[in-house]
């Protein structure tokens, strides 16, 4: 029996350098595929009695734009390999794997890439080339970029309703009208002084000028019933 140490050094030994014989279609460089390296470890790895278990140890997914309008799922996973040689010996080796796919693939291809580096990286696989874009390219679509616009000033109490001369709001259903909010509570203060109520008031209003609030009156009328008032006070 050999240790894990062993192990791996007689497969470095035997799986010698793995050739780029895979190419991007996009951008026609070749590269080393994934095929290639399991390819050439698996006779090794079974020739000195090893054998790897992965786990993951995170995952994350989101969609993800491309510049013609498509969508596509982006995966990223963290995954443990273990290489167990035959007498229980072992070594660790933690890779981060990152996969684009418009379907079900992402997340394939992203611990595709992660085994992979693990295995260039735990045997010492000969490589020029460690940037691996694994035969395909996307074109992505930049994020949209949040602005922010100045936020509308908040009401104060006062600006939404007026007051009688008990503080009891009334609410102002035309701000458009000729009778401003000053001019309305003058109103209720006089029919204060005088005992008369606000509903008292609006009657008036109603009956006599066929109005239905304070502020749908002339400055005319509004003059005129503030005098009828001031005289009763």
């Amino acid at each position: 029996m050999e240790n894990i140490y062993q192990a791996i050094s007689g497969v470095m030994n035997d799986i010698g350098a793995v050739g780029k014989d895979s190419k991007n279609i996009q951008q026609g460089f070749m590269y080393r595929g994934i095929d290639a390296v399991m390819n050439a470890l698996s006779p090794a790895m079974v020739q000195h009695k090893m054998f790897v278990v992965p786990e993951c140890l995170d995952h994350s997914r989101e969609e993800r734009e491309t510049k013609t309008g498509g969508h596509l799922i982006y995966s990223i996973v963290k995954v443990r390999y273990t290489f167990f040689a035959e007498d229980g010996t072992f070594v660790c080796a933690t890779t981060i794997g990152e996969g684009m796919d418009s379907g079900d693939k992402a997340t394939n291809k992203a611990m595709a890439i992660a085994f992979k580096y693990a295995c260039f990286q735990a045997f010492c696989i000969p490589t020029k080339e460690m940037v691996d874009p694994d035969g395909e390219s996307h074109e992505v679509k930049e994020r949209d970029v949040i602005k922010y616009t100045q936020p509308r000033p908040i009401e104060k109490e006062e600006d939404r309703r007026e007051f009688s001369p008990f503080d009891k709001p009334v609410e102002i259903t035309n701000m458009n009208s000729g009778i401003s909010e000053k001019q309305i509570k003058r109103l209720y203060a006089i029919a204060g002084k005088a005992g008369i109520n606000v509903g008292d008031v609006l009657k008036v209003i109603v009956h006599d000028y066929k109005k239905t609030s304070v502020e749908s009156l002339t400055r005319d009328e509004y003059d005129t019933i503030c005098n009828r008032l001031e005289t009763k006070v």
